[in-house]
């Protein structure tokens, strides 16, 4: 019989293919595949069976799945699982499998390279890669086989993968590596091991602009999604290319087996696991914030300190993912037992679950994937004991809320846990909030002068004045300006054309945008995020953009109040709430203070979500409120000025 998983389930018997219509039998027989001649306990079988919770007659019914799997299969199959306490086994030759065969060549690969005969490892790995049809189980119902065994089994095939292209390179067939190369850079852009063969077969082939601009889109793509710079290895590639050494040699030097010939992809359990160290890379370019990193050390260090928490929150593109890293990066060495990192939220903003987070981090604390409990509540008490006697520093980047960040707490030990938010979390004894606010323009100068140079900076200081009053003090925004400053050849004059569209608030988040590294998106997130903190059912996101109306300097509750329709004691509520989302800034005297680009953007989504006839209404409700008026406290009070930007506002609208 004949085995196939790697892509769609295939069985075929004496040339004819066995039709396995059941979803759950193909469950079955792949968990059963994944471990050949091995005993599978029926536990294990349930786990991908089911998702959470298991029935409680699971063990039986997977006696019953496995009787008509074997009727299925017929006699030939049949007879190949055999049942052995306290589960079933299966059968099967290596060749009888896919993946056996890969495996096989795999080692034929392995034993050709320690001959020295790279061209023949090359031909064994092609005909191992050409078993892969398509990603594994494509066809078997079973969300944990794919996201477990078959995250591992596609890992598998990328090590494989790049083993063989490394080789190519050493042959110098940079040429015929090219499409494919491309191919897997653009499915995986922030694979920085594909990416870094990319830059050398490009640079091979004569094309070292296109390796150079390659690096530098990845490089602003990293830290536009994860605030953190390419490694070491592809900045070293980066470097031979400018050096004109791009062919000295391979990406990485071929060994006789650069990644471990294993029957099945799972880690034996005899085998140590390394401790953890799962903290992304530090910003290099990272400016200012002293008194809060010695604040953060000494919460994170110090035996003394009083509280196991640091939290810490501000506005979008503040650099709250920044200081995190720093501060984590300078602590590591006072955590013996590792440091544990995860993002608690996806690629699309959704909260991801605190039980599937530490079920990541059991698996990185050494425990095998097949002992996390499978229950959340389960999961996390199991967390919860494998840190108590540890000193593990414990990373979260993006907690949505208290309730998402609660159950990871440490409940004994001497862990410590650094947290970022952009959420106001209510203060408790066993935390400390660091809220972080703009820089300031000696700030702000320094870090745009690290991106571009301070010869740069030097050259051109009133327009380097200009961009950073229109950056308002937001790293996201002073890097993204220096990016694009950093790829301009002449800097003095591209200083003075940044500075001149920047004073334009139509095009200024147009403008701070480089690739994926954009203001506007980090302020869309902060805005849709404003969905969930409204009280008393009021969407603050209606409340901030309709502040687009009004300046957005020395904001007062009773203007407010007049804007939308509502008591200046209810509109002091809503502007507090945006003060807590860290979208407003509460002043002296009773007033608030909106940031220029927060503004803008509250504006821009104005314009695109109001009907114009609010505008029309707005302006009455205003023009009413102004009569009533006498002597503003302050210049930017003065009703003229938000009367006529409000007027000027609608006509636009309309």
């Amino acid at each position: 019989m004949e085995f196939l998983f790697l892509g769609p389930l295939v069985v075929r018997s004496d040339d004819s293919e066995v039709t396995i219509s059941a979803p759950r039998q193909r469950v079955v027989l792949t968990t059963l595949l994944l471990s050949p001649n091995k005993v599978v306990p029926v536990d294990r079988i349930a786990r991908f069976v089911w998702e959470n919770p298991l029935p409680p007659s699971a063990a039986a019914t997977v006696r019953t799945y496995v009787m008509r799997l074997r009727q299925v299969l017929g006699k030939a199959g049949a007879e190949r699982i055999l049942t052995r306490a306290p589960g079933y086994l299966l059968q099967a030759a290596e060749d009888e499998t896919d993946l056996g065969r890969f495996h096989a060549h795999r080692r034929a690969a392995k034993r050709l390279v320690e001959r020295d005969d790279l061209p023949g490892a090359v031909a064994e790995l092609d005909q191992g890669l050409g078993l892969w049809r398509n990603d594994p189980f494509l066809d078997v119902p079973s969300l944990r086989l794919r996201d477990s065994e078959g995250v591992q089994l596609r890992e598998l095939r990328l090590q494989a993968l790049g083993w063989r292209m490394d080789m190519q390179l050493t042959l110098q067939r940079h040429a015929e590596l090219l499409p494919e190369l491309r191919q897997i850079v653009c499915e995986q852009p922030f694979n920085e091991a594909f990416v870094g063969r990319l830059m050398l077969a490009l640079a091979r082939a004569g094309q070292q602009p296109e390796a150079l601009e390659l690096y530098r889109r990845t490089r602003a793509d990293l830290i536009g999604e994860f605030g953190m710079e390419p490694g070491n290895d592809l900045r070293e590639i980066q470097g031979r290319i400018l050096r004109a050494e791009a062919g000295s040699a391979p990406a990485v030097a071929v060994r006789a087996g650069p990644y471990p010939v294993r029957d099945e992809p799972a880690v034996p359990e005899e085998v140590e696991m390394p401790l953890p160290a799962q903290l992304p890379p530090a910003v290099h370019d990272f400016t200012g914030r002293d008194p809060e990193t010695r604040e953060l050390a000494a919460l994170l260090t110090s035996p003394a300190s009083p509280a196991p928490v640091a939290v810490i929150t501000g506005g979008p593109g503040v650099g709250k993912t920044s200081l995190l890293l720093r501060a984590a990066h300078a602590a590591r060495g006072d955590f013996p037992d590792g440091q544990l990192y995860a993002s608690l939220k996806d690629n699309h903003g959704r909260p991801a679950d605190p039980a599937d987070v530490a079920g990541r981090f059991l698996v990185g604390l050494g425990v095998p994937e097949p002992s996390v409990p499978i229950g959340g509540a389960d999961r996390l008490a199991f967390y919860r004991s494998a840190i108590a006697r540890r000193r593990v520093l414990v990373v979260l980047d993006d907690v949505t809320s208290g309730s998402q960040m609660g159950p990871l707490m440490p409940g004994s030990g001497d862990s410590r846990v650094l947290v970022s938010s952009r959420c106001h979390l209510v203060d408790a004894d066993w935390f400390r909030t660091i809220q972080l606010a703009v820089l300031d323009d000696d700030e702000s100068f320094g870090l745009l002068a690290g991106i571009i140079g301070r010869e740069q900076t030097d050259a051109a200081p009133e327009a380097v004045r200009w961009i950073v009053r229109a950056c308002s003090g937001m790293p996201l925004a002073l890097r993204v300006a220096g990016l694009r400053l950093q790829l301009a050849h002449r800097t003095r004059r591209k200083l003075d054309a940044l500075a001149r569209r920047l004073a334009d608030p139509q095009r200024i988040l147009d403008e701070l945008q480089f690739g994926e590294l954009a203001v506007r998106t980090a302020l869309d997130r902060a805005y849709d995020d404003l969905a969930a903190h409204g009280r008393n059912g009021t969407d603050l996101r209606l409340v901030l953009r309709r502040l687009g109306m009004i300046p957005p300097r020395c904001i007062r509750p009773p203007t407010v109040g007049a804007l939308l329709e509502c008591t200046p004691e209810r509109a002091e509520e809503l502007l507090d709430d945006l003060v807590d989302a860290h979208l407003l800034r509460a002043e002296d005297g009773g007033c608030y203070q909106m940031p220029w680009l927060i503004w803008v953007h509250a504006r821009e989504r104005m314009y695109r979500e109001e009907l114009s006839g609010y505008y029309i209404a707005a302006v009455e409700r205003l023009t009413r409120y102004r009569r009533t008026i006498s002597k503003p406290s302050c210049y930017s009070c003065q009703p003229q000025r938000w009367i006529a930007g409000a007027v000027a506002l609608a006509e636009y609208r309309i």
